[in-house]
């Protein structure tokens, strides 16, 4: 097999699939804090930089991390990890880490600069669980809190620091969007994990669906899609108006994603769903940003 092109692999080996989870929170936190009129975009645009470059940073530490502790295997169903796969030398990942996650704190400096010292530990815990997530004594990925982690991060911390960098505040609708946006991020962790659940369980990854099973991953991706779309029915107690309703008609397709992860048994529609899940997020940030804007 030929050896792809240094791009190409990088390039896989960032996910892009996932890196929706890192770009629809700053968005939707740009849009509250517009409706808040308190949008700064310069200060948005430096948000998203370092919110990317954890993504990939932990992209790639789990690359490397997974193929050290024997959960990227030749009956690995998912994409091509570059580790595994013999494209990328091991050491190579830990300083492509190292450099991602270092450039990472430096532009987190930048938001200590705007947003002031009350920052700092939330980016060093931040960077920190990028390695921790698969990395460690105690890695979160392994102990059944990824998707903990997720919501956190990818929800609550994201939106609403996003937000609090740009306004120097906190408010109620933003803190609920943004667990809105946390539960449909941990929604692709659980369709990932949901295919990896065989081998994970193998390598003694405990992810929540090999620790409680199938049904139960579907119910908890199920679950967070239904509260998730309840979010623009709470921002209409906190003053938005009827636009701030647009979500809902992803209703349907939400459904049709569940109805597929409890369907699914082949690999390939498995790894179509996980990219889908991710699309679902993206499609709702840009609903939920838009309702903001126009019912603000």
């Amino acid at each position: 097999m030929a050896v792809p092109p240094a791009w190409r692999i990088w390039m896989e080996a960032a996910r892009p699939r996932t890196l929706p989870a890192a770009v629809i929170p700053v968005m939707t936190a740009t849009a509250l804090a517009a409706a808040h009129q308190a949008a700064d975009y310069a200060k948005a645009a430096i948000c998203l930089v370092f919110a990317l470059l954890v993504q990939i940073g932990t992209n790639f530490a789990n690359d490397y991390f997974d193929f050290q502790r024997g959960a990227d295997t030749p009956e690995r169903v998912g994409p091509r990890r570059a580790v595994a796969a013999g494209l990328v030398a091991p050491a190579t990942m830990v300083k492509a880490t190292a450099l991602v996650l270092g450039a990472a704190f430096l532009v987190g400096l930048l938001l200590v600069r705007e947003g002031g010292w009350v920052l700092l530990p939330i980016g060093i815990v931040s960077i920190a669980c990028a390695l921790g997530y698969t990395g460690g004594p105690f890695p979160l990925g392994y102990n059944g809190v990824g998707d903990l982690f997720v919501f956190l991060f990818f929800g609550l911390v994201a939106v609403d620091t996003t937000f609090y960098v740009q306004a120097g505040y906190l408010a109620p609708d933003v803190t609920s969007s943004a667990a809105a946006i946390g539960l449909l991020a941990a929604n692709i962790l659980v369709a990932n994990n949901y295919r990896d659940a065989a081998t994970d369980a193998r390598a003694g990854k405990k992810t929540l669906v090999v620790r409680f099973g199938r049904k139960f991953s579907v119910w908890q991706y199920a679950l967070s899609s239904v509260v998730a779309l309840l979010c623009p029915l709470a921002l209409l107690l906190h003053g938005y108006r009827w636009p701030v309703l647009l979500p809902l008609v992803l209703a349907p397709w939400a459904v049709g994603l569940t109805r597929r992860l409890a369907r699914s048994v082949e690999p390939a529609e498995q790894i179509a769903l996980l990219g889908d899940t991710a699309k679902f997020l993206a499609a709702f940030g840009v609903l939920l940003s838009a309702g903001v804007l126009l019912g603000g």
